[in-house]
């Protein structure tokens, strides 16, 4: 134990910093099979709820991503663009933005089937222990989410 106390400023005691490193370690793991596709991660994982879903609100996606519509209007637009989705008013309601997978956008998905797999293989987990990781993640989301509602 430090004797000032200082010993919660130590980086070896912090729960943030293996996180922040692990995520970014893995992040780069998708770079050569995404740049085969010409996507970012962030792109990736746009596609990846429009794969499950084919269309949902701009909030909806922000929602499940965890990120900020300021960040996901860039990345929704150069998507577009690549002809990868395609943003539309609701007619219900004018304010709510929609994003829908496109033709292109599905045809991605047979090219990107592999790249979990691909990745998962470069982390070096048991089935169990990446299941208890998975979960344990998801908690600590949830408990992040339920202190930012308060």
């Amino acid at each position: 134990m430090d004797e000032n106390g200082y010993e919660g400023l130590y980086l070896s005691n912090q729960l943030c910093f293996p996180l922040y490193a692990a995520a970014r370690e893995v992040t780069k793991q998708y770079r050569p099979y995404l740049d085969e596709l010409g996507m970012t991660y962030t792109q990736y994982i746009v596609m990846m709820v429009l794969w499950e879903y084919r269309k949902c609100s701009v909030k909806q996606l922000g929602s499940k991503l965890h990120l900020d519509s300021g960040t996901l209007t860039p990345v929704l637009k150069s998507m577009e663009q690549k002809g990868f989705l395609q943003r539309c008013r609701s007619k219900e309601d004018e304010r709510v933005l929609l994003v829908e997978i496109t033709e292109k956008g599905k045809k991605l998905r047979n090219e990107a089937v592999d790249i979990p797999a691909r990745v998962g293989a470069c982390v070096k987990l048991t089935r169990e222990e990446a299941i208890t990781l998975h979960t344990l993640l998801y908690k600590v989301l949830g408990g992040i989410d339920e202190n930012r509602e308060k």
